[in-house]
């Protein structure tokens, strides 16, 4: 026979031991039973915010082709200034990522929404890139590159400096081009009244009549750089234009 301070012992002191060692205390009559502490879930970390290009707004960002993972992005200083400069941004699984920032120069009178032959500016817009040429030697593109004697600058620009050299390397904008074609074919699908020609090309030390001009060293890292495969584009326009 247990006598009553026997029983009461055994009572308190059963325990029961449930998985992952956490323990449950046995309740008596009219006790309440006692809920372990539940050890909080761990907290997944936030995801890092995807990168965008830095003074592209909603409109301008938009125009890039969803397909585009390099964008050569040129910022003017002002609507009507030759003053600019050129970033590479490549796209990767976090955002885009900015390369060096390279001086440059644009048309003489600026920018343009509407371009036409003889205006003296640059258009504005979003356009791919599909050829790359020159005067010298391919020094390493993976765009289709024609090598020619056709590419020559002489005389003197705006500013009395020498255009001697000045496409010694250049990739063409595809504005008002055929794509597949050398920078060189004058094929106009808007009408010759709108201007073409447009390229990037080596840097003169002044304004432009509708190219954008970058220094002779930096041209060759572009030529390396676009890859048609990551389907490039360049991004024209003034600061505020961009900002749209």
């Amino acid at each position: 026979m247990i006598n009553r301070r026997a029983a009461v012992g055994l009572l308190s002191t059963s325990v029961l031991v449930s998985a992952c060692g956490s323990t449950t205390v046995a309740a008596g009559r009219g006790d309440a039973p006692v809920v372990p502490a539940r050890t909080p879930a761990p907290r997944t970390p936030a995801r890092a915010a995807w990168r965008p290009i830095p003074g592209l707004g909603p409109e301008t960002t938009a125009a890039i082709p969803g397909q585009a993972r390099q964008a050569v992005v040129v910022t003017g200083r002002g609507r009507d200034s030759p003053v600019s400069t050129a970033v590479l941004y490549e796209r990767t699984e976090a955002g885009w990522q900015s390369g060096q920032i390279w001086p440059a120069h644009n048309a003489l009178h600026g920018w343009s929404g509407h371009h036409t032959a003889g205006d003296l500016r640059s258009p504005l817009g979003v356009y791919t890139l599909s050829d790359a040429g020159g005067l010298l030697a391919d020094p390493g593109s993976r765009l289709s590159y024609d090598r020619s004697s056709g590419f020559v600058s002489p005389g003197t620009g705006f500013e009395g400096e020498p255009l001697a050299g000045s496409f010694d390397y250049v990739v063409a904008i595809d504005y008002n081009r055929r794509p597949g074609t050398s920078p060189l074919d004058w094929t106009r699908p808007l009408g010759l009244g709108r201007g073409g020609g447009i390229w990037i090309h080596v840097d003169h030390g002044g304004p432009t009549h509708g190219c954008v001009s970058i220094g002779k060293a930096h041209m060759k890292a572009l030529l390396r750089a676009l890859d048609p495969d990551r389907h490039p584009v360049v991004v024209l326009g003034y600061a505020d234009w961009l900002a749209r």
